[in-house]
């Protein structure tokens, strides 16, 4: 069980575990904006709500020069897990300009790949092997990408993220 926390502003900051979400209200660090009324928390001393969304009560600052850093993960994300070259299953990521060309690791380089499509095209470029891009690679934008935890959202998060643009 999962919790989202919004920053006093209501934008959205992170995603953080129930029982942590939990102690950030009994604290009074945070109040609880929806809570999931099936599923209630129980323990010796009584019962709680289980907080879906928390609100903070004090405003955290958050340097907007906050960026998304490449990884493997992240591509695979981005790529919805397709290789962007035949359109299977993808579970590693490829140089678009190979790094044996002076390619670098960034979002605009790297792209998901099936092991199959890696592998034929090695250290090539697509345009050498005659392939097309299903995709540009681009870098990620959208609150999806800023908040920590994010990957999954539940139906009820939907009011408070932004769409990924």
């Amino acid at each position: 069980m999962r919790t989202l926390v919004l920053n006093a502003g209501y934008e959205p900051l992170a995603v953080v575990s129930f029982k942590r979400a939990i102690v950030l209200v009994m604290n009074h660090k945070a109040t609880i904006v929806q809570a999931d009324p099936d599923h209630p928390v129980y323990a010796a001393s009584g019962s709680w709500e289980r907080p879906s969304v928390i609100l903070l009560t004090r405003y955290v600052r958050i340097p907007r020069s906050r960026s998304n850093p490449v990884s493997r993960r992240g591509v695979l994300r981005r790529d919805d897990h397709r290789c962007c070259y035949c359109g299977k299953s993808a579970t590693t990521i490829d140089h678009v300009l190979p790094r044996s060309r002076g390619g670098r690791d960034t979002w605009d380089n790297l792209v998901a790949c099936c092991l199959r499509c890696n592998n034929l095209k090695s250290d090539q470029t697509p345009g050498e092997m005659g392939w097309a891009m299903r995709f540009s690679p681009r870098v990620p934008r959208g609150t999806a990408w800023v908040v920590r935890g994010v990957e999954q959202p539940l139906p009820q998060w939907d009011e408070y993220l932004e769409p990924a643009a």
